[in-house]
């Protein structure tokens, strides 16, 4: 309910006035014709969902991986509907986050521009501060020099910082009497200067491909802009990434079972082999360590054909298991084997009630830490996917996000917090002064409850989406 929502764009008036008036494509039919099969990975689609920019609808792009002439590329495509493609915070985000995975898996970047620029009223946390807005440009630049292509299409009004995407692209298309590239449009001219002047005479396909030289190919129609961006693509000399010819099998048992696996409960009861054996091709699984530290699962399988290390959690993360999983990290980074994390951490309670719970603490923190530097310093693709529960330190040793993974993704049902709501109590302990009153702390409770769902976490980029369990070999 919540994709179908996001992919209304910016409502029926906004959709009629882009079809109608304007006589546009809508983002998604623009990328059925640029890409090969239509079909793509789309990043972070919930991203900006319910955030307090008023009736904003998600984040004003679309961001995804898909194929172009058989090579692998990142688009960033404007969705004009959302308040005329305007650039907002989180926007900035979800751009950077593709530029980010195109510069790591030196992809090429398609960007299809549509924008108004940036969304004025919120410049303070969109423009001055380094992961910001101009960082797109900068980017740009860094990936020119790292010889990772750039294309761009001008489809429709390119204003303010919008229009340096396309100019500080290797090729840029325009689409005549549709697409338009200035600083300012005409309503500033006109109070600036007086003057009423046309989009076309400011900045139209004609002038720009022309006179300025802005652009370098001049499209009548959207449909012969993508077959020129298409056209261009071919001859940038990049070559595809080859197709691996191995067959591969199934899983024995069906993903659709996923479904009824996903963890609900966050207390790591659920054996997790019974995930696995529905993710890795014909159920077969190599494990390391079988029999010791048995609250991670770690070794070895293959996921349509690709030969993966998995370290999935299986209970509490003890002693043991953070060294076994410390262990099997350094083997990967040492074989070049790429490592598949599946999160579902058992929450922790806030302190240790005897001595020998604190002496195993101390112990279960020496050996998370050494997990933790395997992990951050193992130079492997990395993939993490929370499927229960996430919590605390266990994040950052089953690499979260601050641990940089090349991608992380959600199940609907994930969890990701410091701690487990449910350990608070809700009767303040006697002679605690912190908390003297109970309201104070339900409403704590309940914060924590809110802020720890998949989807207040996909909304804020804190992942790359959330997928449906049963598509999880798939993505």
């Amino acid at each position: 309910e919540l994709l179908d929502r996001v992919r209304k764009g910016g409502g029926e008036n906004a959709i009629l006035r882009h079809s109608q008036r304007n006589k546009k494509l809508f983002v998604r039919e623009r990328l059925k014709l640029l890409l090969d099969d239509g079909s793509f990975l789309e990043l972070s689609p919930l991203a900006g969902l319910s955030m307090p920019y008023g009736d904003v609808p998600a984040a004003g792009c679309l961001t995804g991986i898909g194929k172009i002439c058989g090579i692998w590329c990142v688009f960033m495509a404007s969705d004009a509907t959302v308040k005329g493609g305007t650039i907002y915070p989180i926007g900035v985000k979800k751009q950077l986050r593709a530029q980010e995975i195109a510069m790591e898996n030196r992809l090429l970047s398609v960007h299809l521009v549509d924008s108004g620029g940036a969304f004025l009223p919120l410049q303070s946390e969109l423009f001055p501060d380094k992961l910001h807005g101009g960082r797109i440009f900068y980017n740009e630049a860094i990936m020119s020099a790292m010889g990772i292509p750039q294309v761009a299409v001008v489809c429709g009004s390119c204003v303010a910082g919008g229009a340096y995407v396309p100019t500080m692209a290797e090729e840029a298309v325009i689409i005549d009497k549709i697409g338009t590239l200035f600083l300012a449009g005409p309503p500033l001219v006109k109070a600036a200067t007086g003057e009423y002047v046309s989009p076309e005479d400011l900045g139209g396909a004609k002038l720009h491909s022309q006179v300025s030289g802005c652009t370098d190919h001049f499209a009548p129609s959207e449909k012969e802009a993508y077959e020129c961006i298409r056209n261009v693509i071919s001859t940038l000399n990049y070559d595809p990434v080859p197709e691996e010819g191995t067959e591969h099998d199934s899983p024995l048992y069906s993903s659709e079972e996923l479904l009824g696996l996903a963890p609900q409960d966050y207390r790591c009861t659920l054996p997790v082999k019974l995930i696995l054996s529905r993710l890795v091709d014909g159920s077969r699984f190599q494990e390391f360590k079988a029999n010791y530290g048995t609250t991670l699962v770690t070794g070895f399988g293959h996921v349509e054909g690709h030969l993966v290390g998995i370290v999935a959690n299986n209970g509490e993360l003890a002693h043991d298991a953070a060294l076994k999983g410390s262990h099997f990290v350094q083997l990967c980074g040492q074989r070049g084997i790429p490592i598949l994390f599946l999160q579902n951490t058992a929450p922790q309670p806030a302190e240790p009630t005897s001595i020998s719970q604190a002496e195993a603490h101390s112990n279960r923190l020496k050996a998370q830490a050494s997990m933790m530097a395997a992990v951050a310093c193992a130079a492997v693709p990395k993939i993490t996917i929370v499927i229960g529960g996430c919590y605390g330190s266990d994040s950052y040793v089953m690499c979260g996000r601050s641990f940089s993974p090349n991608f992380l993704f959600l199940w609907p049902n994930a969890r990701v917090a410091l701690i487990d709501s449910r350990h608070f109590s809700i009767v303040p302990q006697a002679g605690d002064s912190d908390w003297t009153d109970e309201s104070e702390l339900k409403q704590l409770k309940a914060k924590l409850e809110e802020e720890s769902s998949a989807f207040y976490s996909s909304a804020r980029l804190w992942d790359d989406g959330i997928i449906l369990p049963q598509n999880t070999r798939k993505v």
